[in-house]
């Protein structure tokens, strides 16, 4: 079967500002113009769609008790990066960190944490792991052999540690022919070319090393690692020319062509030319960028950090871009061809571009962010870390992280304060995940200079009674071959009458990544019908998922198979 997202079908509903179009049966529309909060619909025999937006959700900071030590330290090369890794390497359901650590060695946390209880983690030190220069690392799992491996970024020579189980770990760039170069690395994004048995590796680099000793301000060229042929191995790698000093990559179906190119978020500080990046990826083809004659327009901006999302209903990901003062939320424009964006940051109240408390009143500086239902109310919510590069008088000092909570039109609200996050730190990379597998999503967030903090998300209660807000769902991808976690797939969640959807990339961020459980929260709802297209194209059946479950959906199965902690 093969599904058109652009064509509206009738159990969609369209999210626009200050609209909400319901297509009921027969696919009539009723506009709901201009009301605050939408009504709530139950379509025949369904749950009630999500209407009402949850406040936020309470988090209380366990860093200390919760074991983490660890900072990201050192001085210009580590100005940029800092990322944290989440993922399950001992097949448990929990998901270990990884985390940057500059001058300072990299340092893997085994997660000890209760269901529901309060968060634990172990450090486990290793020769593979404790290595010093990194800047981020991003999980996946190279060689298909359902053990999760590390992409490790660092100020020189790249990494991959091959997974071997019970979170042990090997180096594998001489196993798999991969040249890590000597660059100085802070992106990363993968992703599985047709018929392809490896993954595609894209590396973004910053500012030229001999350039800093020279004191002078050069771009690095960016690098893509694909396989060579059935060797199992990787061929050359492919430089990807002119680099405009890159922090943040991403490969991503921007346009549900069934094709994915590679976005490149680039920091203008370090170019007087440059521009943001969309390369065009296709098999048996030379990678090109695309230029104002294919749509795109040229933009400058200090960029850091890339998270995608379809926040407008219209089965295309919007694209937010971290940067200093003047952050990005790029939308397709009507009926584009090409990849022409406009900006809606404003419109849908996510600029984010100055401190919100605190006092200070200069522009703030953005690194990670990421889409993600910190509340289970069913509306996409988006967390940005923010913080001083080092000490750079024009820019906030004071620059807490922001935790925008999506409304039912679409606009966002600003919920730190509420949600008890409010932190003078220089903040970098950062993630949303559910630690202790109770379905409210927790934060880490790497630190520059100081240690790492780590909050567990209590929902509407305590630390001592914890609460739940809304209903969620936790899914897992699985597939025969080498993508066996299905990178690449769109997740779609039905509600009533709100489609919620989501597309599984290796990549963005700022620095580092999470693979695991794919979260979404549902409201109000006591189950929800769950689709999945898969990399190729193919699309599954509707499946109905119970609330508040961890479900794998498999490949070719007509239902989804429950999982329970422990097992």
């Amino acid at each position: 079967m093969c599904f058109n997202p652009r064509v509206p079908h009738a159990e969609t509903a369209f999210r626009r500002p200050g609209r909400v179009a319901l297509l009921g049966l027969g696919g009539a529309a009723v506009g709901l113009v201009g009301l605050g909060v939408a009504l709530a619909v139950v379509t025949l025999g369904g749950p009630a769609t999500p209407a009402v937006a949850m406040a936020a959700p309470r988090f209380v900071e366990e860093t200390a008790i919760a074991g983490v030590a660890h900072a990201y330290d050192g001085e210009f090369q580590f100005f940029v990066g800092g990322g944290v890794a989440a993922f399950d390497c001992d097949d448990d359901g929990l998901a270990e960190l990884y985390l940057a650590g500059g001058v300072n060695p990299a340092a893997l946390y085994h997660n000890d944490s209760s269901q529901g209880g309060p968060l634990r983690f172990t450090a486990l030190a290793g020769p593979s792991t404790d290595l010093t220069e990194v800047t981020g690392a991003y999980p996946i799992d190279i060689d298909g052999d359902r053990l999760i491996d590390l992409a490790v970024l660092r100020a020189g020579e790249n990494v991959i540690l091959r997974g071997l189980g019970d979170c042990r770990f090997e180096r594998a760039n001489e196993t798999w022919g991969i040249d890590g170069g000597t660059a100085w690395t802070a992106a990363y994004s993968a992703a599985w070319e047709d018929g392809a048995g490896l993954p595609t590796l894209a590396f973004g680099n910053y500012v030229a090393v001999e350039a800093i000793d020279a004191a002078r301000d050069t771009c690095a060229d960016n690098v893509l690692l694909r396989p060579d042929g059935e060797s199992g191995r990787y061929a050359s790698p492919l430089v990807l020319s002119p680099g405009w000093c890159t922090l943040s990559i991403l490969f991503s179906d921007w346009n549900r062509s069934g094709e994915r190119d590679l976005r490149m978020a680039n920091d203008r500080h370090y170019y007087r030319d440059g521009h943001e990046q969309l390369w065009r990826v296709r098999v048996g083809e030379e990678p090109a960028e695309y230029t104002e004659a294919d749509g795109w327009r040229t933009m400058q901006i200090w960029g850091m950090g890339i998270a995608s999302q379809d926040l407008t209903d219209d089965g295309r990901p919007e694209v937010f871009l971290s940067s200093q003062g003047d952050s990005k939320l790029q939308a397709l424009d009507e009926g584009a061809t090409g990849p022409t964006y406009h900006d809606i940051a404003l419109e849908l109240g996510a600029t984010a571009h100055r401190p919100f408390t605190g006092g200070d009143v200069l522009p703030s500086t953005a690194w990670h962010s990421e889409f993600q239902d910190v509340n289970n109310d069913g509306f996409m919510d988006l967390f940005i870390s923010k913080g001083n590069v080092e000490a750079m008088n024009e820019y906030a000092a004071q620059d807490p992280n922001n935790l925008l909570l999506g409304q039912p039109d679409g606009t966002f609200v600003e919920g730190a304060e509420a949600a008890g996050i409010v932190d003078f730190a220089r903040s970098r990379g950062a993630a949303l995940v559910d630690l202790n597998l109770d379905g409210l999503l927790d934060l880490v967030v790497v630190e520059r200079r100081e240690n790492a903090k780590v909050w567990r998300n209590v929902g509407s209660g305590t630390a001592a009674a914890p609460a739940a807000m809304g209903h969620w769902l936790a899914l897992g991808l699985r597939q025969p071959g080498p993508n066996g976690d299905a990178i690449g797939a769109w997740i779609e969640v039905r509600v009533g009458d709100h489609v919620v959807r989501r597309e599984l990339t290796v990549g963005g961020g700022h620095a580092g990544g999470q693979l695991g459980w794919v979260h979404f929260g549902i409201g109000g709802a006591e189950r929800a019908d769950v689709r999945v297209q898969w990399p190729d194209g193919e699309v599954g059946p509707w499946l109905r998922v119970a609330a508040d479950e961890f479900a794998i959906v498999k490949r070719g199965e007509s239902a989804v198979t429950p999982w329970m902690p422990g097992e």
